[in-house]
């Protein structure tokens, strides 16, 4: 039997809303062991003065096996 633990990310950038999922998920990867899904649940933008869109956002959260010590 496995337990898993579920954390919540929010990635960016500056070109699109699946490149800052990507973004949370790769750092999530860097210190995270077994990771098993990730799950994008909510997107928004952060604008400039002008209106243009300044930064794409993605909230993820990302399951991994949880082990002892985690």
């Amino acid at each position: 039997m496995s337990v898993y633990k579920v954390v919540e990310l929010i990635g960016t950038s500056t070109s699109s809303w699946e490149e800052a999922a990507q973004s949370a998920v790769s750092t999530a990867g860097e210190s995270l062991r077994h990771l098993r899904i990730a799950e994008v649940s909510e997107l928004d933008m952060s604008l400039a003065e002008d209106g243009t869109v300044k930064e794409y956002r993605a909230k993820v959260r990302v399951s991994f096996r949880h082990e002892a010590g985690d």
